[in-house]
Formats: structure tokens, C-alpha cells, sequence
């Protein structure tokens, strides 16, 4: 990358790591929304990238989780997500070098779903849903996770509908993602598709993640959740606006 495309790339890992901190989802979508806006790096390497900054984040998030962890539901999604991982990232390895306008097209298309799925106001359920219903909505994440390291869609979507306290959903939400992307990280170093342009780009970004996640986690901004989410989402609109459009006018050329 050149020093501009370097700068860049720092600020979406800026904005990502705050989106993540302040929320607990949202950091792949939108430095691979971002970065892939830009064609700062190949889709596979800011997948790549993503996770390994994602779990940076949750690590220095999750420190003081203490007793709010859901671990039943933490379980179910988990093995759900096991399954999904391994096949999203099958179908980028067959798919990334031959239809690389189609994923573009689909990263913005998951990443205007998740605002979407943010902004609708879902109703709480009585009842909390049965561990099936986690393990099938943790497929969905990991299928995602395993095609962009994005998995919080449906994860954001299904959490949120619980009987939970908040902290605790952010809480199961950020553990969530984090061991997902921890399965896909083993999973690319040991079928080897993890580049040296993505160890750099790890290396480089590093220090912002830490060092934004820490400051916010101990000074968090006065925001209420309501306009901090609507803030997020529209940045996620925006993200996901500037992919699709410049796909579908190559399309339609």
C-alpha cells in the first residue's frame, strides 16, 4: 500500500474499533465495508485481517465480563457457528479469485442487512428460544464469519429479541464473535490461506485497535445506545451503498 492507502486503511481500522467498542459487533463490517469501498486490499486478506483485529478487540472488551456472560447461550451459538465457519470459508476459497464483482456485491448487500436488522425495532420475546433455535441462528453467523469474518447480523438480530439484560447480550455477543473468528483464524493458518500482506496489515493496525479499545472501554463517550446505534448503522448504509452500486453499474456495463 502506498502512504495515503496506509492512512486510510488506519482510519477505517479507527472507526471500526470504536463502532466495535461502543456497540459489540459491527468492526468487520465495517473495515471490510470500508476497505473494500476503497480496494485498499484483496477481499480474502481484510477477511483475514478483520479477524485477527476483531479478537483483539473482544479481548480487551471482554476483561471485565465477570458473571454476564450467557453461557448456555454462548454454547449453542458456538457449535452452530463451528459448521458455518468451515463452509463460508470454503465457498470464498472456490469462489474469491473467479467472482470477485459478485462478492462485493454481497459484502455490501450483508452489510446494509445488518443496518437494516439494527434499525428494526424487534420486538422482545416472552420466552426465551429454545437451543436449537441458537444453534441455527449461530450457522447464519458462522457463515458469514467464514465468507467475511461479519457473523454479527444474525447474531445481533437474535440476541437482541431475548429476555437478557443488555450487558449481558453485548457480553454473549462479543463472545460470540470472538470465538468465531478465533475457529476462522485456525482455519485459514492451517489450510494456509493467510497472506503475508494480511500479517502486515494485522501488524500495522494493531496498536490503534488496542490502544481505542482500551481508551473507550475506560472513558466510554455520554451517548445514549439509541443514537449511538443509529449513528453506526448509518455509517453501515453509507458502506454498504458505496459497494453495491459501483458493483451493479459493472454489471449492468
Amino acid at each position: 500500500m502506498t502512504l495515503w492507502q496506509t492512512a486510510l486503511f488506519l482510519l477505517c481500522v479507527a472507526l471500526a474499533s470504536c463502532a466495535q467498542s461502543l456497540s459489540g459487533f459491527a468492526f468487520a463490517l465495517i473495515l471490510l465495508g470500508l476497505a473494500g469501498l476503497f480496494e485498499l486490499a484483496p477481499l480474502a486478506d481484510l477477511a483475514n485481517v478483520a479477524t485477527v483485529l476483531a479478537l483483539v478487540n473482544a479481548q480487551v472488551a471482554l476483561r471485565r465480563s465477570g458473571k454476564t456472560l450467557d453461557v448456555p447461550a454462548f454454547r449453542d451459538l458456538s457449535i452452530g457457528g463451528l459448521v458455518g465457519i468451515v463452509g463460508g470459508i470454503v465457498l470464498l476459497d472456490w469462489l474469491g479469485n473467479s467472482v470477485i464483482l459478485g462478492l462485493r456485491l454481497l459484502l455490501g448487500l450483508t452489510v446494509v442487512a445488518c443496518a437494516i436488522i439494527v434499525l428494526l425495532d424487534a420486538a422482545a420475546l416472552r420466552q426465551r428460544s429454545s437451543a436449537a433455535s441458537f444453534r441455527l441462528w449461530g450457522a447464519a453467523s458462522g457463515l458469514l464469519t467464514g465468507l467475511f469474518s461479519a457473523g454479527g447480523p444474525p447474531l445481533v438480530y437474535h440476541l437482541y429479541r431475548q429476555p437478557m439484560e443488555p450487558r449481558t447480550v453485548r457480553d454473549t455477543l462479543v463472545a460470540t464473535l470472538a470465538a468465531s473468528s478465533f475457529v476462522r483464524l485456525l482455519v485459514v493458518l492451517f489450510s494456509g490461506q493467510f497472506s503475508l500482506n494480511a500479517l502486515k496489515m494485522c501488524l500495522l493496525a494493531l496498536p490503534v485497535v488496542f490502544t481505542l479499545s482500551w481508551w473507550l472501554e475506560r472513558h466510554p463517550p455520554g451517548w445514549s445506545r439509541p443514537a449511538m446505534l443509529k449513528l453506526i448503522c448509518f455509517l453501515l448504509l453509507l458502506t454498504g451503498a458505496g459497494l453495491i452500486v459501483p458493483a451493479l453499474l459493472q454489471i449492468a456495463g
